[in-house]
């Protein structure tokens, strides 16, 4: 009998220690991206605590992944995408790195960072161990207010060239020069740079300012990168403006470095300003090691300080006509890692349908009225907030169906921090995942305090195997903040009822000013949501704008371009998956 006990204790542990493994097998990711963000110190000044990433690089260097962030006072390593190792390097500038430039060529690892003065390029032969070491002192500094700030490195292989690209103003353009590798990457010639591409919001409406493009202010343009794909180079930016939902990326074309380049009638490429992550602009676009395409971008959660960010990356690619689109159609719902190279834009997506919009919330204690319910609106800047932050603190969401449960994102606020340092040893997340199908009995079925520990201000989690049940109960071990605030736990699995019918009744509307179009549709009865689609052609429908179903049954999209004509389509998802795509319409 004491056997059979201690035997079964031991299955127990053994279960336990197997479902919570870190990243058993794990097959997916889900954006916001699944890394320990730093405590962001541009507003130390006025006592503002908060994790944030911005202005991401994802570098490919020798087959394995860099990630290379603002002001994170190190960089992250991945071998496959989804499990990154912060790396400190031995040796770091006289300051932290603002948007830094990366690049790999062949055994060498280029860094440098975004400044107004004088600095230096570093490199790296082993980045995976923090080596960093000097390749030149100093590249000479530009003309006042010229930069080079948010800086891109980029190697011609073909030309056996380099060139540099920056830029981060409303007021002047992307610049770009070309690097003489003789002279350690310095300006070929003094002050020999060119003015490549400006920003034109009368012509093209998804580079106005403000959210949803509804600001007069001048709008910013950052985060140049350069792609060159099938002999045309691609140099890609950023607008309008980091913190709003429609922050994207944008490119112009040409056939030499630098330029003349022409705007692209696609653009933005890079665009999401829907859904709970919004906003995908100034990133980088960078290729897998089966020849996938990626690009990253910085989602906008704005609670401490309206630069407060994430970071987030999208399947790219070009399609038969050398066209470079970014695919962020459910692009904060869970997506599979490659494992060869894909040959649908979708194939990737997994279809495990968001379970938890807008359903009932029970917590264990609630600070004034930071209510449970807001865990489940799709809001990062709505939030949570227990009384204590103590262990025990537990929140529980009714799904009101049983369903078959793939994975749970748990993404945390900052709320009234108090975190002045980075110290691994105290800033960790640790938590335990319930389900129940009656909200009496309940499985374990994972323990993050059984994981190395690490901080998981975006934790993502894909259960070993599907659940089937109805309730989904957060219990809380530890978080370091002064307060335990949740922003949103996101439920992801496919619920047993039909799928929505294809939305009827498409209308579109050019309006008078041709940047914005007037869309309206007949709404699905058990529809949770609607992708809007458009494009340039009826098979180019790369951009989609998601719409809740609890909300209007109209849209006024103001990213268009003048010019342009356009196709659009709709369709719509539930908690099962996603209806067919309506009938193309246009073009407009």
């Amino acid at each position: 009998m004491k056997f059979s006990f201690y035997f079964c204790l031991f299955l127990t542990f053994l279960s336990v220690t197997l479902l919570s493994a870190q990243h058993p097998g794990q097959q997916t990711y889900c954006n916001p991206m699944d890394i320990d963000y730093k405590y962001n110190f541009e507003q130390l000044n006025e006592q503002i605590s908060y994790r944030s990433g911005a202005d991401p690089v994802i570098i490919n260097h020798k087959g394995e992944y860099y990630l290379f962030v603002t002001i994170s006072g190190g960089w992250w390593h991945s071998t496959d995408l989804i499990n990154w190792k912060y790396t400190i390097p031995d040796k770091w500038p006289m300051e932290d790195m603002c948007a830094p430039a990366a690049l790999s060529v062949r055994d060498t690892l280029y860094l440098f960072q975004s400044t107004f003065e004088q600095r230096p390029i570093f490199i790296s032969m082993e980045p995976e161990k923090g080596k960093l070491i000097f390749y030149n002192r100093w590249l000479p500094r530009l003309p006042q207010y010229i930069g080079p700030w948010d800086p891109a490195l980029f190697y011609d292989e073909e030309l056996d060239k380099w060139y540099m690209y920056w830029g981060s103003s409303n007021v002047y353009p992307i610049f770009g020069a070309e690097l003489d590798k003789r002279r350690n990457l310095t300006y070929k010639e003094k002050n020999n740079y060119k003015e490549l591409i400006y920003l034109h919001p009368e012509l093209h409406g998804w580079e106005r300012f403000g959210r949803n493009h509804r600001d007069t202010i001048r709008p910013f343009t950052e985060g140049a990168w350069m792609t060159k794909h099938n002999g045309k180079y691609f140099l890609q930016y950023g607008a309008p403006g980091t913190e709003f939902n429609v922050y994207a990326n944008g490119t112009y074309i040409g056939d030499n470095p630098l330029g003349p380049f022409s705007y692209a009638p696609y653009n933005p490429i890079s665009y999401r300003p829907g859904g709970f992550m919004n906003g995908a602009g100034h990133g980088n676009t960078f290729q897998d090691n089966y020849g996938n395409y990626w690009n990253t971008g910085t989602p906008w959660i704005a609670v401490n300080w309206n630069f407060e960010r994430r970071i987030a990356m999208f399947p790219a690619g070009f399609d038969k006509d050398n066209q470079l689109f970014v695919n962020t159609r459910f692009g904060d719902f869970p997506h599979y890692l490659p494992k060869r190279k894909w040959q649908s834009k979708d194939e990737l997506f997994t279809n495990w349908m968001l379970l938890s919009y807008k359903k009932p919330c029970v917590a264990s204690s609630t600070l004034d009225t930071l209510f449970a319910s807001k865990v489940t609106d799709e809001n990062p800047r709505s939030f949570w907030v227990a009384k204590q932050n103590q262990p025990g603190e537990w929140i529980t969401i009714d799904l009101q169906k049983i369903s078959e449960i793939r994975a749970v994102q748990v993404n945390y606020t900052d709320y009234k921090s108090n975190i002045f340092d980075n110290d691994s040893a105290k800033t960790y997340t640790q938590y335990k995942l319930y389900t129940s199908k009656d909200d009496k009995d309940w499985n374990l079925v994972y323990d993050v305090t059984k994981e190395p520990k690490r901080d998981r201000a975006c934790s993502y989690i894909e259960l070993p195997k599907p659940i089937q049940a109805r309730y989904v109960k957060y219990e809380h071990v530890y978080v370091r903040s002064p307060n335990l605030a949740i922003s949103d736990i996101r439920v992801f699995g496919n619920a047993a009822e039909k799928l929505p019918k294809t939305p009827d009744h498409l209308v579109i509307r050019r309006d008078k000013d041709p940047r914005n179009a007037f869309i309206s549709w007949n709404k699905v009865k058990n529809a949770v949501g609607y992708n809007i689609l458009w494009g340039i052609a009826p098979d180019k429908l790369y951009q989609a704008y998601q719409i809740w179903n609890d909300g209007s049954n109209q849209l006024e999209l103001r990213a268009l371009s003048i010019g342009v004509k356009y196709y659009f389509a709709i369709e719509a998802f539930n908690e099962t998956g996603v209806s067919t795509i309506g009938k193309v319409m246009g073009p407009y």
